[in-house]
């Protein structure tokens, strides 16, 4: 009996093992893996995910969460290491260093955080597949005309997210010029079709992330969360929708940005990271008196600047609801810098509008220009510095030889010197020093910059008055500006309604009225722009005038990348001509009641005997001894020399 016992075991032996090595034969895919987990049990990790294939390896996350400082993170997950974790001020802060090699794939990995007494939180983070190369985010350049939209006051695509009662400002009055309105993203994408067809090439909404605030939270420039989009706007997707609409219809989409400051509502506000995450942090957290910036901008050129006038510029808070974010602590530049990537990357961005952009620390300024344009060597930021003087303008454009060793990375300032030349040239009588002669050396400027072509142009935007009140309500003023500002060597925005003439007459400068709602973009409104319905007929012949010249304009080299000639302005008459190969634009501003040019002075251009055609009235013309003008406004030509 125990013989037989010891046979049947034997055989079991045997047999099992052999079922061992059967099993140890099959393919890994037909073995049971074990699903991966996902955990969301941190507060917030900022950036909420990233991508692998960038020229840097580096990725810092500020992880937030109680007393998290007290725990020990840990990852593992193949080519994504840990370098460094360092504690903030408060206990509530880490900030984790990862190293992501060339060898990392996308997917998701759980960050385990193991505090002193055993427990442990874990947070899932994703690294995502980028959707194009870096070469292919094109920026925008001297083709592009871009269409401004302050978004709540453009269109109300859906009033389903007008107000959220656990925001601080919930309610809308369009009665209110500086309450909410309620346009969104929806409204925006819902008129891509007409921004298109008038002919402008990218659109430029101002900021679209949440600024919670009480108060005139409308104009995005004081945001509380610099990863979320304002729900009254919509949502992420939408967005991302939007970027890809526009992108279908061969238009790019500029984001507006603020590195300088926040608003005071902003959630880490209430938990500062570092005793020195934003300037003036004592008096702030004791509520002690805050200052303003001094706004002496000149402080960033002035060789012999002092430190006092330099702190009181770039430490001094933009306004009393605006923290003045301070780039010198390294946590908040990197910070800064990832969240801008990040945008351009979730979005597939044509560019950035950087605010107020003198105010921040300027070495910061061109770490974080620098930054984004080695990940992206074909894009395009464009800063606003608002200044009358060239020299400051050009001291901020990349390329320029400043005296001490400054270089920005910045491709594109923007132009408010030649601004106010324009609208001081139209506005003044003609006399030797007056009039449009502001124009011809407010151009001859040019010399000044490292590409002119690179600067943006602009005839009015939202913080200043509508160009059709600054001309005192004159269309043929208005037509001479917009003309010839389409027609220079230059970038060029329009802010939304200066086709239909809108304007600020009753309150000039006043910023609510100059962000005035774009008629037709809310139900029951009786007028309607985007189809012409009750406009105006002088409201009708500024938006045909704009259609032709930008559609012109969207096809011109000459405009794009030529040559610039022009004629000191003589008996009232400037002339102005871009030359590319055989096509040559003629812009000439006519202040006179004169309806005849002689030609003579013009002959080194070449267009004796040429014929020339009006690209707004499409008549032709032989360009010859005389030409017919319109008397008080612009004539616009273009021809072909061969």
């Amino acid at each position: 009996m125990k013989y037989l016992i010891y046979i049947v075991s034997i055989i079991v032996i045997t047999f099992c093992s052999s079922c061992k090595q059967e099993s140890s034969k099959k393919p890994i895919d037909s073995m049971a893996i074990e699903p991966f987990t996902e955990f969301n049990e941190i507060q917030r990790v900022e950036p909420s995910n990233w991508w692998v294939g960038f020229k840097s390896s580096k990725l810092q996350l500020l992880v937030k969460d109680d007393s998290i400082s007290m725990a020990k993170p840990e990852i593992s997950y193949d080519g994504v290491s840990i370098e460094k974790v360092s504690k903030g001020t408060s206990p509530n802060y880490l900030f984790i260093d990862l190293n992501i090699s060339e060898s990392a794939k996308a997917g998701k990995f759980n960050i385990v955080f193991t505090f002193d007494n055993g427990t442990q939180k874990t947070q899932t983070y994703e690294l995502k597949s980028r959707s194009k190369p870096a070469e292919d985010y094109k920026g925008f350049d001297s083709s592009d005309v871009i269409y401004l939209i302050t978004p709540d006051r453009f269109a109300n695509g859906n009033p389903l997210n007008d107000v959220f009662a656990y925001l601080n400002e919930k309610t809308i009055d369009r009665k209110d010029d500086y309450a909410r309105h309620g346009g969104d993203i929806k409204g925006i994408t819902d008129h891509l079709d007409y921004i298109h067809d008038m002919g402008f090439t990218a659109i430029w909404p101002t900021p679209l992330l949440t600024n919670d605030m009480y108060r005139a939270s409308y104009h995005g420039y004081a945001m509380t969360d610099f990863y979320q989009v304002d729900p009254r706007f919509g949502t992420l997707d939408e967005y991302k929708k939007l970027a890809d609409k526009a992108r279908e219809q061969g238009m790019k989409l500029i984001m507006d940005q603020v590195v300088n400051h926040c608003g005071s509502e902003h959630w880490w506000m209430k938990d500062l990271p570092f005793d020195d995450w934003v300037n003036q942090q004592k008096s702030f957290e004791d509520k002690t008196e805050l200052k303003k910036s001094s706004h002496r901008r000149t402080i960033n050129q002035d060789l012999y600047a002092s430190q006092q006038d330099k702190h009181d510029m770039s430490d001094g808070w933009f306004a009393p609801t605006m923290p003045d974010l301070n780039q010198q602590n390294p946590f908040m530049a990197t910070y800064l810098i990832q969240n801008s990537i990040w945008w351009i990357e979730t979005l597939g961005l044509g560019g950035i509008r950087q605010d107020t952009y003198p105010y921040s620390d300027k070495a910061f300024l061109a770490k974080w220009a620098g930054t984004i344009m080695t990940e992206y060597p074909n894009f395009s930021i464009v800063g606003e510095e608002w200044s009358y003087n060239p020299l400051l303008i050009a001291y901020w454009q990349d390329g320029h030889v400043n005296k001490d060793g400054y270089d920005s990375n910045l491709k594109s300032p923007m132009d408010f010197a030649m601004q106010k030349q324009i609208v001081s040239a139209l506005n003044e009588d003609e006399q030797w020093d007056t009039g449009l002669v502001k124009m011809y050396e407010g151009l001859a400027n040019d010399f000044a910059y490292a590409r002119p072509k690179d600067i943006m142009i602009f005839p009015d935007n939202h913080d200043m008055s509508r160009i059709f009140t600054q001309l005192h309500e004159d269309v043929a003023k208005t037509k001479m500006a917009v003309g010839y500002i389409l027609t220079l060597p230059r970038i060029v925005q329009i802010y939304y309604g200066t086709e239909i003439l809108m304007n600020d007459t009753a309150k000039p400068g006043d910023h609510g009225l100059i962000r005035s709602d774009f008629p037709g973009g809310w139900e029951g409104d009786a007028t309607n722009a985007f189809t012409g319905e009750g406009l105006t007929d002088a409201q009708k012949d500024m938006q045909l005038f704009m259609k032709k010249l930008l559609n012109y304009r969207k096809n011109s080299n000459a405009i794009h990348e030529g040559k610039t000639i022009h004629f000191a302005p003589q008996n009232g008459v400037y002339v102005l001509f871009r030359i590319l190969d055989d096509e040559v634009v003629s812009v000439i501003l006519n202040k006179s009641s004169d309806t005849s040019l002689e030609l003579s002075r013009f002959e080194e251009v070449g267009l004796q005997g040429k014929q020339v055609k009006d690209i707004i009235s499409g008549e032709v013309s032989t360009w010859g001894d005389n030409i017919a003008i319109n008397p008080n406004g612009i004539t616009l030509f273009t021809t072909k020399l061969n």
